[in-house]
């Protein structure tokens, strides 16, 4: 009897250690960092494209917080002591307030920095440009191509008088698509980040004419697009992609005077796993990753050594020549002053 017990405590032991080995592989198995992005497209060419090659090589899952930028800022901020998001990609305007608020760490200096664009590496390193995202002319070319037009090639194409009723502008007080396109504008009438004065007191005797609606974001130019109400609107290469895979008549211009969005990533400042987190970023800059992002959802890469498909080559030409027109925006200009335009851009321009 005595050995009998001996036998099951051993078992017992056995068991017990088989268990927790177990639990423990399990457990590394399972080990999850998070990194918030905008869903939908994005999302999907990520999870599906980019990070299984990550996970695979370290053993890790990699989780998609989806949400706008601001969104993404929000939850940082709220949880700014101990974060769960490890690594965030936000508009380069959301980025700088990220940056200036706190709440991003500096990226480790490592090689694959030095094979970004130039513009796309942040000051200090707080942050890199991980997609490129150009704001620039959207068109309908079934609207074109019924009223005989010539595709657009100026940023003062939406102050065109025969486009009047044609033009869909998203707000400047809350997409950046808006802003940017405000903006460009604002520059060719002699203004500035610090000087916005041209852009509101011309609007309403140019563009103002021709916009048969505001929108608060880029959600509703699929309906409008096939209803044939929106003819030209700012958008980007990728999202143009995004609509012309849902079977919709549209194209995009990189317009003369230049085009300009990053989309910007940074490590989360007291994240639970830095190293990794630091890791994670330096992945999402390689030209590995940049093409796989590339392939699965037409994101245009940062890295100088990542590849663009072929339909992105033929849409978009050459991307070094395309980069050399990048508008770059004085973000710290725009968001001492964001509070002011949003409220004049309500009250004057969509009044």
């Amino acid at each position: 009897m005595k050995l009998s017990r001996t036998f099951a405590s051993l078992a017992a032991v056995v068991a017990f250690g088989a268990l927790s080995a177990a639990s423990t592989s399990a457990w590394s198995q399972s080990k999850t960092i998070y990194i918030g992005m905008n869903g939908g497209p994005m999302e999907k060419a990520y999870t599906s494209g980019v990070l299984p090659d990550f996970e695979k090589a370290n053993n890790v899952k990699v989780t998609v917080v989806p949400g706008t930028s601001s969104d993404v800022l929000a939850k940082l901020l709220a949880n700014r002591n101990s974060p769960q998001i490890h690594v965030a990609f936000l508009d380069d305007g959301v980025m700088a307030r990220a940056v200036s608020m706190g709440v991003c760490q500096k990226l480790d200096d490592a090689p694959v920095l030095k094979e970004l664009y130039p513009f796309a590496r942040m000051k200090d390193d707080m942050g890199a440009g991980v997609q490129l995202g150009m704001t620039g002319i959207g068109y309908n070319t079934k609207v074109f191509q019924e009223k005989g037009w010539a595709p657009p090639t100026s940023w003062l194409d939406f102050a065109d008088p025969k486009y009047k009723g044609k033009v869909v502008f998203q707000s400047a007080s809350s997409s950046t698509f808006g802003l940017h396109g405000f903006l460009a504008l604002n520059r060719i009438w002699g203004g500035s980040e610090k000087n916005v004065e041209p852009g509101f007191s011309k609007w309403a005797s140019t563009v103002g004419p021709n916009v048969v609606e505001y929108i608060p974001n880029s959600a509703k130019l699929s309906e409008m697009i096939t209803t044939g109400e929106a003819g030209l609107f700012p958008l980007t290469p990728t999202a143009i992609g995004d609509l012309k895979a849902k079977g919709l008549p549209v194209a995009y211009v990189a317009p003369k005077e230049g085009a300009v969005l990053l989309v910007d990533l940074c490590v989360v400042k007291n994240n639970p796993d830095p190293a990794l987190a630091q890791k994670l970023a330096q992945y999402l800059l390689s030209s590995a990753a940049q093409s796989k992002a590339a392939q699965a959802g037409k994101q245009i890469p940062t890295n100088a050594q990542a590849k663009m498909t072929p339909e992105m080559q033929q849409n978009l030409g050459d991307l070094n020549a395309l980069v050399k027109k990048v508008t770059e925006v004085d973000w710290d200009a725009i968001n001492a002053n964001r509070a002011q335009w949003d409220q004049r851009w309500n009250q004057q321009i969509e009044k």
